[in-house]
């Protein structure tokens, strides 16, 4: 199938490792563009190096507003087709660990800079008449994580944005998705089952191995796997699909909505 996202520009978010690196790594063999965000400046140069004619790099931590600026400077007044919102989740704890410093940064490291930079770059896609952006979450956003309170709470918030903005928004020909992850075999998936082998004692692997049997498909997800849904959704051919939250969880989130 063709995506027609050849000679398309993107930028992807966190695109270092995990979710981010997949996408954009898969956006280029589509013949895409991308300017790849992240703090890993050699991860980041790495991946340009597998096209150095359509990857431009901003090392950056995506949540400081001064990145943000940086990256709109760097895009200049090209047109952007499609934005991925992506960054690391916070530590794993219970409600009761937590401190309000902890849901300080967690607004700051989920929720604000999501805001900012959507409200930085819809307006130049909405005065295309086109855009597409997909922000990736988790599959907590429908059925809580344990361990996860932060994800579980700031999450949500980043829905009620996207679907009121989807909304408001709806004929300008900008779509706006999520993506709801839930356990796939990245670097993030690790701070669960060591939290979990924590809490019990039990070593890290059989803590894994546990929570790998209670996912219906038996087996945890692959970022290549999760990428090729992304990037349809980043596509024209997405054109009908807004608002939506859709999870990639193997079928553990049991919520009929």
């Amino acid at each position: 199938m063709d995506l027609q996202l050849s000679n398309k520009l993107f930028i992807v978010c966190g695109a270092s490792s995990g979710f981010g690196r997949a996408i954009a790594e898969a956006l280029i063999k589509e013949g895409a563009t991308v300017i790849a965000v992240a703090r890993g400046a050699d991860k980041l140069k790495s991946l340009q190096a597998t096209a150095a004619d359509r990857v431009e790099i901003v090392a950056g931590d995506i949540t400081d507003s001064a990145v943000i600026a940086q990256l709109a400077s760097v895009l200049g007044e090209r047109p952007l087709h499609g934005l991925v919102v992506n960054a690391g989740g916070p530590p794993a704890k219970t409600v009761l660990e937590t401190t309000l410093a902890d849901w300080d940064n967690a607004y700051k490291s989920i929720l604000r800079w999501k805001v900012e930079i959507t409200q930085a770059l819809v307006p130049r896609m909405m005065a295309q008449g086109y855009g597409r952006i997909l922000y990736v979450e988790s599959a907590s956003v429908k059925q809580p994580m344990e361990n996860l309170v932060l994800s579980n709470s700031l999450r949500v918030a980043v829905v009620g944005m996207v679907k009121t903005l989807s909304q408001e928004i709806a004929k300008s020909g900008v779509t706006l998705n999520i993506l709801g992850p839930g356990s796939h075999n990245t670097p993030a998936i690790d701070r669960i089952y060591h939290k979990k082998s924590e809490q019990t004692g039990l070593p890290f692997e059989k803590v894994k191995q546990e929570a790998i049997k209670q996912i219906p498909v038996g087996a945890l997800g692959e970022a290549d796997e999760f990428a090729s849904l992304a990037l349809w959704l980043l596509s024209p051919l997405s054109r009908y699909i807004t608002g939506q939250t859709i999870t990639v969880d193997g079928g553990a989130v049991k919520s009929m909505l």
